[in-house]
């Protein structure tokens, strides 16, 4: 049986994000926010709940109020396109082949910072999988 998406939900959150209109909020490389990815095709990432959101990594700020960003799972994933690492104890993964740039618009809340030592694993796990 396969699983039915919601995808008017989601088009109807797209719009509302699309055009609410609220300052953008001071984001920096290593944050993990909560953003809107949406419903997505096939075996691209989907958000959970009403608003079809996930943690990210903010990987780069692009420009002001746009973000390359790394999604994460919680679960236990292996290979060179998942790059795990830890937050308030408990295991996160990277996902590295669903990565992106999102408006601002898409972020709801900051989860945190990934330390340091994490990031630069995460970086460099980046550059090995796109080089």
């Amino acid at each position: 049986m396969k699983h039915i998406k919601a995808f008017s939900g989601w088009m109807r959150l797209k719009e509302k994000l699309n055009f609410k209109a609220y300052k953008i909020p001071f984001v920096s490389e290593e944050d993990i926010w909560w953003a809107s990815v949406g419903v997505n095709v096939g075996y691209e990432i989907d958000g959970k709940s009403q608003l079809f959101s996930r943690p990210v990594i903010i990987l780069k700020k692009l420009a002001h109020g746009f973000y390359f960003v790394a999604p994460t799972t919680t679960k236990n994933k292996t290979g060179t396109w998942f790059v795990p690492f830890s937050q308030h104890d408990k295991k996160i993964n990277a996902c590295l082949h669903q990565v992106r740039s999102i408006d601002y618009r898409r972020l709801s809340s900051k989860l945190g910072e990934v330390d340091r030592a994490d990031f630069e694993k995460i970086k460099l796990g980046f550059k090995r999988v796109y080089s």
